[in-house]
């Protein structure tokens, strides 16, 4: 099966599969855009102000090339669709909507860049692992987005790797704060994991390998990454505040959305 235009998908079925695995990598990569947005002027230092600046504008601008995606078959203008719809109508992992830590932006924001880095790390292993997938996707529009964000997301990879080895190998105070990120992570990454309900339908049809193939390669890609930090293997992943492909959200997401859609409900017919 290849399909290689909207107007080239064969049934029902593959359609809503399609659409299901499209709203997830685009709600996912638009939510961690926005908390990793939230650090402008908060990293560590300058230069780390300027390279998760710029992470962040491309993890958007794959959350934008989605959405097109998603548009061209059907579903609505992309503006809407990334900042039109409701919490309950989105299908990103709860774990990408929450909070960087105490307080906001604007007023005593104290953020946990272990949490950080953690979420940044883990996160970017799994999409590159679907991206990865995705290059052979039966749906050729997708397939080639793949190919063209593969490269960008070699880079974040390869950033967030490097500060989760060297603050673990820190030890001390900032290997401690590590390990209690990463439970923390780990505790919710079943929802990073998971494809949703239509999963076995999006792997029947050559969308994407099937959900445990994927999870296994998750893991592989992390194994030496553990062992070379001293940590144990595999990791325990849970899903212990709900299923986000299922529309199950946290209040935070809503607060989230109300200040990145602000602009937009001023004048929603608006080009943005």
């Amino acid at each position: 099966m290849n399909v290689k235009r909207p107007q080239d998908i064969p049934n029902a079925d593959y359609r809503e599969a399609l659409l299901s695995l499209l709203y997830q990598l685009a709600d996912d990569d638009f939510i961690l855009a926005y908390r990793g947005s939230e650090w402008l002027g908060l990293a560590p230092h300058i230069e780390e102000d300027v390279a998760f600046s710029s992470i962040n504008q491309d993890t958007m601008g794959h959350a934008t090339m989605f959405y097109q995606l998603l548009e061209e078959l059907g579903e609505g203008d992309q503006d809407h669709l990334a900042h039109g719809r409701k919490a309950a109508e989105r299908r990103n992992a709860i774990l990408l909507e929450e909070v960087n830590g105490p307080g906001n932006y604007m007023e005593e924001p104290r953020y946990d860049w272990a949490f950080a880095v953690v979420r940044h790390y883990f996160y970017s292993v799994a999409k590159k692992v679907r991206i990865d997938a995705l290059k052979n996707s039966s749906y050729e529009p997708l397939a080639e987005m793949a190919v063209k964000i593969n490269t960008e997301l070699y880079y974040h990879l390869l950033h967030w790797k490097t500060w989760f080895i060297q603050l673990m190998n820190a030890g001390g105070e900032a290997r401690e704060r590590m390990k209690k990120a990463m439970e923390r992570v780990l505790g919710e990454f079943g929802g990073v994991l998971t494809l949703g309900p239509r999963g076995k339908e999006m792997s029947l049809m050559a969308l994407i390998e099937g959900e445990e193939s994927l999870t296994k390669r998750w893991e592989l890609a992390l194994e030496p990454v553990f062992r070379s930090c001293q940590l144990s293997f595999p990791p325990i992943v849970g899903m212990k505040k709900g299923n986000g492909r299922l529309g199950e959200h946290t209040p935070e997401l809503d607060t989230a959305l109300s200040t990145l859609s602000e602009v937009y409900q001023t004048n929603p017919a608006a080009s943005w």
